[in-house]
């Protein structure tokens, strides 16, 4: 389920500043947030135009989401690189044997 502030951006289709221009309210009822205060000079949506905004606010969260996974490289290319930098100075090579040494076993024994 997209989160309140999600839809609100999309229906705004602006930017929106949670602390000033539109307040979120959750009283921990069950019935989760809730527009508490609108100071943009579009009109505040109903609720049945907010749920209109759920497939996409799913949709952007998802984007988000991956976003970040999509930047880094895998784990094992930075596991990689991480090793290669020890293997290039000796002081981390003694600093970070136990790796350094488990993960040279391993390139000895299968190298590419």
């Amino acid at each position: 389920m997209a989160q309140l502030s999600t839809k609100i951006k999309l229906y705004a289709n602006q930017e929106v500043d949670f602390t000033k221009d539109v307040i979120l309210q959750d009283d921990s009822n069950g019935k989760g947030a809730y527009i508490k205060e609108w100071n943009l000079s579009i009109a505040k949506p109903t609720a049945v135009q907010l749920a209109s905004y759920e497939t996409a606010g799913n949709a952007e969260e998802l984007l988000k989401a991956n976003l970040a996974k999509r930047v880094y490289p895998p784990i094992g290319d930075q596991l990689d690189m991480l090793w290669h930098s020890i293997d290039q100075d000796a002081t981390l090579k003694s600093k970070y044997f136990t790796f350094y040494e488990a993960i040279k076993s391993i390139k000895v024994k299968f190298p590419k």
